[in-house]
């Protein structure tokens, strides 16, 4: 199983490579990947009662763990998944026969997200972890997102898009509240457990039924279904992979999976009855009204999905068996008829019956393969739909599970299947008649033939619900296993003919006055409305959304005023209500106050004092930004006293790079600030500034107060030492024992230095800083060079510095700068590969690495900073996280927790005997973006606002 995940993710990863060397006809290598796993599905399939499976820890704290099962249910829907993902990926070859990777540029990326979808599919209903479940629900979210919206210069693709995916994701985010409920209940995130144990009472019922909603909502049950017909605008391959046979049976994989622990819940079979046949009826109302085959099938589908989700949802096994033979018989013959109209779009330029005539006649093994689907999708014998239908017909006569609503249930389903003949024969009649006309029309006079490749995906499927129509015991044994699992078991059987009965007489009931409806239409005009009865989902969802826009705009503009002050002081203003209301109101241990350890702390203490009250007074900005850092080098020097020197290293590097940007930013602002803008308001800031600062004094002297047991920094050393094999506290704790806490703080400084770098240039964010060989390049915007400063003598100390204004440059700081940055990056190497057992580390190497940069961009100018790091700063963030997120990865194929760390021991010649740790690669993605973050904000607020100054004065002179 895990083979096949990886598989995939190769075969996504070099599809675009494959599709720019060979053009389309890359779908046929990549076809291959699905179709050997496959054959690996067909050769373990599970035997009854046994269920592979595989486990590897991933975040056992937090139940995140990766646990694969494949059962009988999930055999069945691999085969579903990857049999069609391979004749889709086969079937594109041609579609894309005149839009080939030289005129569709975003063939490529299609290729990887349809191959990636394929895999996240198979993981998805692998998955025995619901959380594991919920990351590859999530991920067939987004890869349906970017195919749907493949063609993003139609509006009508855009719109589709954005709408599948809130509707999907807004689903998708209650059924993950759903997951935790329950598997908080339980005790379990294990689905196999919760379904053979599933916990009872009030919150379960709630847990239940959110979960249905992520469920209904991905197979487009009523009132989340309009999002289906809408992503018809996605190329027809993905309407035939996604909306027949894949992503849309996520929802209905789901129900099946949990119908045999949660059927008999309170709101179980309500909710999955009631909107199923409601679905069924309504959807099927709107196929036949419409002229476009995609939507005909479109509709279609949601019809169907409303009836296999009655059918798999009743909770008997007879019922889930027959719901299962629908799920299959649809996925046959719903992804061959969507293949076709492919075809007719593709062969004739159009998909209105009204402009379809005589296509039948023109290309016969179309119209053979068209009516063999249409066939089984109306349930004509032979073919499965037909058995597929008698089985629903048949259980839902005879079943108990549903009580006195069975009878009301059933004449329903035979009521919404009439509307399954009509738009059955809608679809053949639209699409292949001859409608009265001795020649054809005009699109299908101009028609190209397809080819017998192109055929071929949906002749096998059309052919395929003709052999399982004929063969049905050859599904029934695999169905009826899973189906056993569920109350009373399977006692159905799926057969061709089971004599002349009841399901048969409402099968020919439904079929007779299907096509008499069908047949007669002309003359039933007062069955025909001009609107809705129920109203138009799609406008309500246009309403929705409008409104919410609406309400985001008024609460905005009512929270965020534009106005910096007044946004901190809601922000601050809350930081101190809050807390102070809950520990007045909370319970809370009685602090002891010790003020101070050493007479140097008070000292210490009341620098800090003195710089933060001069800084509130000062008008000029830079004064104030220097008495601001000094209160950060106090806090530096506390930490020392208190025997923290990592910490300490840290606060004073990181000071001293925020003093620098701070300066690099009041370049653009007056050196002084208005002295209206002090005055206003001086007395509610004070007010409020003495409230935060009592505030989290008050927070941390209750806190301290509120440990009852041993602190858990006692633990620390030793769990570093023995776990994290290193002696420096605090750089194992960052980079092993709470090393996601690290993750998602460089994710942070990754996100912060693209946002300042975006907001900056505006354009064309990405880019290395300029080098001397590009000055003398014309460029707009681009100063000309200057001549050499005769002060500096012959000899250029830094090279940037050459195009500097001589007024500007300082040669005792170049030559200083030349003498000394070698020795701050090896100084920021050392802390680099030691600060697992002395103080540094990545993130302290980085900084210093980062400040010897500010010190060549001072010294030599924006041109300097080009010569010293001519690399691209996004380049250097990216290949940071990379190379973080990559350490956690291979930790996990090793069979290790992700993100835990090894030690790898080796001698060496000269150097002895070499212990290095893993976590050293983490380290240095850290170290990466550190550097990268420092080199994007000197990019930024240094060499680019550089030139826009110089600009500025040339305009002015």
């Amino acid at each position: 199983m895990l083979a096949i995940l990886c598989a995939h993710a190769v075969a996504a990863a070099l599809a675009p490579l494959l599709v720019r060397r060979w053009g389309r006809h890359a779908f046929y290598g990549l076809a291959v990947v699905p179709l050997l796993s496959l054959s690996w599905v067909v050769l373990n399939w599970p035997r009854p009662g046994a269920a592979p499976s595989v486990r590897m820890e991933w975040v056992p704290e937090l139940s995140m763990n990766i646990d694969l099962r494949f059962d009988t249910l999930a055999a069945i829907m691999s085969v579903l998944v990857l049999a069609v993902g391979a004749l889709v990926l086969f079937y594109c070859a041609e579609y894309f026969h005149h839009h080939d990777g030289h005129t569709e540029k975003r063939l490529p990326s299609f290729a990887a997200e349809l191959t990636a979808f394929s895999g996240a599919m198979f993981g998805l209903v692998v998955s025995d972890n619901t959380l594991l479940l919920y990351l590859f629900w999530e991920l067939t979210t987004v890869l349906s997102f970017v195919l749907v919206g493949h063609y993003a210069e139609r509006a009508t693709s855009r719109r589709a898009a954005t709408q599948a995916l809130l509707v999907t994701t807004a689903g998708g985010l209650a059924m993950l509240v759903g997951i935790i409920i329950l598997g908080e209940m339980s005790g379990t995130y294990l689905l196999s457990e919760l379904v053979a144990a599933p916990p009872t009472g009030t919150a379960a019922s709630v847990g239940v039924v959110l979960v249905l909603v992520g469920a209904l909502s991905k197979s487009a049950i009523v009132p989340l279904h309009f999002w289906l017909p809408g992503a018809m605008a996605a190329p027809t391959p993905v309407s035939a992979y996604l909306h027949a046979a894949a992503m849309v049976k996520a929802g209905v994989y789901l129900v099946a999976r949990m119908a045999p622990g949660f059927a008999d819940a309170a709101p179980w079979r309500p909710m999955v009855i009631t909107l199923g046949l409601l679905t069924m009826l309504m959807a099927g109302w709107r196929a036949v009204r419409e002229y476009d085959l995609k939507l005909i099938l479109a509709f279609g589908t949601v019809s169907q999905l409303g009836l296999i989700t009655v059918m798999v949802g009743g909770g008997s096994g007879d019922l889930l068996l027959a719901g299962l033979a629908m799920l299959c018989a649809h996925a046959m013959f719903k992804a061959a008829l969507f293949m076709v109209v492919g075809i007719i779009d593709h062969a004739t330029g159009t998909r209105d019956i009204r402009r379809l005539a005589g296509l039948g006649r023109r290309s016969k093994p179309l119209l053979v393969i068209g009516l063999a689907g249409a066939a089984s999708m109306a349930a004509i014998p032979p073919f499965f739909g037909f058995v597929a239908k008698e089985a629903d017909l048949t259980t839902l006569a005879e079943t108990t599970a549903l009580g006195w609503a069975g009878p009301f249930v059933l004449a329903g389903v035979v009521f919404g299947s009439v509307f399954t003949t009509i738009y059955s024969l809608r679809f053949v009649y639209g699409a292949f008649a001859d409608k009265g006309r001795a020649e054809p029309s005009q699109r299908v006079a101009e028609m190209h033939r397809p080819t017998a490749t192109f055929l071929a995906a949906p002749a096998v499927l059309a052919a395929a619900g003709l052999v399982f129509g004929l063969w049905p015991g050859g599904l029934d044994a695999v169905l009826a296993e899973y189906a056993d699992t569920a109350p009373g078991g399977a006692g159905y059987h799926l057969a061709l003919w089971h004599g002349v009965n009841l399901p048969l007489l409402l099968s020919l009931l439904v079929l007779a006055v299907g096509a008499a409806s069908f047949f007669t239409r002309s003359k039933l005009p007062r069955t025909r409305v001009g609107y809705l009865p129920l109203g138009n989902a799609d406008r309500i969802y246009d309403s929705v959304v409008r409104g919410a826009d609406v309400l985001a705009v008024r609460l905005t503009s009512l929270t965020q005023r534009g106005s910096i002050p007044a946004t901190q002081a809601v922000i601050l203003s809350t930081l101190v209500v809050f807390p102070i209301v809950a520990l007045l109101l909370g319970a809370r241990s009685v602090p002891e106050l010790r003020l101070w350890d050493h007479p140097l702390q008070v000292v210490v203490g009341l620098i800090i004092l003195a710089a933060a009250l001069s800084a509130t007074v000062m008008r000029n900005r830079l004064a104030a930004v220097l008495l601001v850092g000094v209160t950060g080098y106090g806090c530096g020097a506390i930490f020392v006293f208190h025997g923290a020197p990592d910490l300490a290293l840290t606060q004073f590097l990181v000071e001293t790079l925020t003093l620098v940007i701070f300066v690099l930013v009041l370049r653009s602002l007056p050196a002084e600030a208005d002295r209206a803008n002090i005055t206003l308001n001086r007395l509610p800031r004070a007010v409020l500034a003495i409230a935060v600062g009592a505030t989290v004094t008050l927070l941390a002297v209750f806190a301290m107060a509120a440990r009852s047991t041993r602190p858990i920094a006692e633990l620390l050393p030793d769990a570093a030492y023995y776990r994290g094999h290193g002696s420096n506290t605090v750089n194992v704790l960052l980079v092993d024992i709470r090393a996601w806490d690290t993750m998602g703080e460089i994710s942070v400084l990754l996100v912060a230095a693209t946002g300042v770098a975006s907001m900056v240039f505006r354009n064309r964010r990405f880019g290395a800083a300029p080098r001397v060989a590009d000055a003398g390049q014309p460029d707009i915007g681009r100063i000309p060079a200057l001549g050499t400063s005769p002060a500096s003598g012959d000899v250029t100390w830094l090279r940037g510095s050459e195009l500097r204004d001589p007024r500007n440059r300082s040669l005792v700081l170049e030559v200083a700068t030349r003498l000394i940055f070698p020795l701050i990056m090896l100084l920021s190497a050392y802390f680099f590969f030691a600060g697992h057992n002395t103080p540094g580390g990545g993130f302290a190497g980085g900084l210093t690495a980062g400040l010897a940069l500010v010190l060549r961009y001072l010294a030599g100018g924006r041109y300097e900073l080009g010569e010293t790091l001519p690399l691209d700063a996004g380049k250097i963030l990216g290949a940071g996280l990379a190379l973080s997120a990559g350490t956690a990865v291979t930790s996990l194929f090793l069979g290790a927790p992700v993100l835990s760390s090894a030690v790898i021991a080796f001698d060496l010649p000269v150097l002895g005997s070499v212990k290095l740790v893993t976590a050293l690669f983490f380290d240095l993605g850290v170290y990466l973006i550190v550097v990268g973050l420092v080199l994007d904000v000197l990019r930024s607020l240094g060499a680019r606002v550089d030139e826009e100054i110089v600009a500025q004065r040339a305009e002015a002179r």
